[in-house]
């Protein structure tokens, strides 16, 4: 936990009781200050309850009492419209922040020199995130991973010289974080998203481009520059840092380029070094090379070499429910690809495997499967499942030979046993559905667990955990 001592002998509002929001309470207190919670759900004030917090409701509360409102970025800021208790903030003239303006604050105040290290983007953060840690750890560096990602950021381990703090950061938390100061940022794309919370695509445009706002001089901004909104970022990035250009399928001036599984790292036009993709099935897929990409830029600027990085990109394992590599049967290759909700996402997984027997349903997105035409001769055959089962038959029609399942357990039985047929060199069992999962799982991770078991208790298959 980072004990947050700014405010000690001052009272705050928490608002938002789940995971951020309690480990903020928990630091705030730990730190000397009296912090007051409240959640909208009876479920969150129950939660804070049982952890020890004191819960009153606010909507009477005199909100000049406190010296700033911790909002939980699930909660309304600014649009559709402002939660109640910003606009009583507001009316009181006092700080709404959350839990990562926290963090930066604390650590200007600890002056202890650590590092951070802070990425977003619409797709992909995740895994980029996950990956510039692990090349960092396999470097040696004292790392510590969190943020939109895992760990809350203030339940992190307390500040510490020579520790790197590597942070995935969602617009919601950068648009609560007016401190946002990082030592080297990345934005790794922007496409249409949460357009309910900020307004318009501008408006979640230049919210992303905040994590480049106060960089200094020996910090360095990663942006990738293969969609317009982000190349129109990167030509107002003309601060006192430096800027590093990620670019797939052609290449840079500056920063780091890929094709083909080989990343390539320029540095005023000239070459500076290579890495090679080829073989990790973890980073597999051109959405996987922008990944990749942004994550040894990042690594590169806190001083490792290339070969150590290397070996780190060799060595990572990939994230749970993203193009996670399961088990194999013969030539045949099971993934689980639960996190990918709609189209677009399923459309990454779809668009790095030949010969795929794809299983996709659940509660479809608005459009279903619209946009993954282009995908289509890759897929040998089509498993749906779920309450989209009808929708998607008559959005396939004849294009893709299809069968309705009902249930992931028939779906993984008679897509395992279609694939097994194939002469195929590695024929792919794909769970990547489009789709929530709501109506027959509580959420993507439960659907892919269930995946995982059903492919796991097989005879014919060997792992590939670990």
């Amino acid at each position: 936990m980072i004990p947050v001592t700014i405010f000690a002998g001052r009272k705050l509002a928490v608002v938002g009781a789940g995971l951020s929001g309690l480990a903020t309470a928990r630091s705030l207190q730990e730190g000397g200050a009296d912090v007051v919670m409240w959640d909208d759900k009876e479920a969150g004030r129950t939660q804070a309850v049982e952890a020890g917090f004191a819960v009153e409701d606010l909507s009477d509360a005199d909100f000049g009492a406190f010296a700033a409102l911790v909002l939980a970025p699930g909660i309304p800021l600014t649009h559709p419209e402002p939660h109640w208790s910003v606009r009583k903030a507001r009316s009181a003239g006092i700080d709404v922040i959350g839990d990562v303006e926290l963090f930066f604050r604390a650590r200007e105040a600890s002056c202890v020199d650590c590092k951070v290290v802070a990425i977003t983007g619409t797709n992909g953060k995740s895994t980029t995130t996950a990956l510039t840690a692990h090349l960092l750890e396999q470097a040696g560096r004292d790392v510590a991973l969190g943020g939109n990602i895992g760990t809350a950021v203030l339940d992190l381990p307390p500040f510490e010289a020579g520790r790197t703090y590597v942070l995935e950061l969602s617009s919601y938390q950068i648009d609560l974080t007016p401190s946002l100061k990082p030592d080297t940022a990345a934005l790794l794309n922007i496409t249409p998203d949460h357009l309910d919370r900020h307004g318009s695509f501008e408006g979640y445009a230049g919210v992303k481009a905040r994590v480049f706002a106060q960089l200094g001089p020996d910090a360095t901004a990663v942006i990738g520059v293969d969609d317009e909104p982000c190349r129109a970022i990167a030509e107002t990035l003309d601060g006192p840092y430096r800027v590093k250009h990620i670019a797939i399928g052609r290449p840079v001036q500056n920063g780091v380029w890929g094709a083909d599984a080989i990343l390539v790292e320029m540095e005023g036009g000239n070459e500076v070094a290579r890495a090679n993709l080829t073989g990790i099935g973890s980073l597999r897929g051109a959405h996987n090379w922008q990944n990749a990409a942004t994550a040894y830029a990042l690594a590169r600027s806190q001083g490792i070499e290339p070969d150590v990085l290397q070996e780190g990109l060799r060595t990572f394992g990939g994230l749970a429910h993203r193009m996670e590599q399961v088990a194999k049967a013969g030539r045949v290759l099971f993934v689980n690809d639960s996190k990918a909700t709609n189209a677009d996402a399923a459309g990454k997984a779809l668009g790095s495997f030949d010969d795929i027997y794809w299983i996709v349903g659940g509660v479809a997105k608005d459009g279903g499967l619209a946009g993954l035409e282009p995908f289509f001769p890759r897929i040998a055959r089509a498993y749906l499942i779920g309450e989209a089962s009808n929708a998607f038959a008559d959005q396939l029609g004849d294009a893709i030979p299809h069968v309705a399942c009902g249930t992931l357990d028939r779906a993984v039985a008679q897509a395992a046993e279609d694939a097994s047929r194939s002469q195929a060199a590695e024929p792919v069992v794909l769970l990547s559905p489009a789709c929530a999962s709501f109506d027959q799982y509580p959420n993507f991770v439960k659907r892919g667990d269930a995946f995982k078991q059903l492919v796991l208790q097989r005879n014919d298959v060997t792992s590939l955990d670990g």
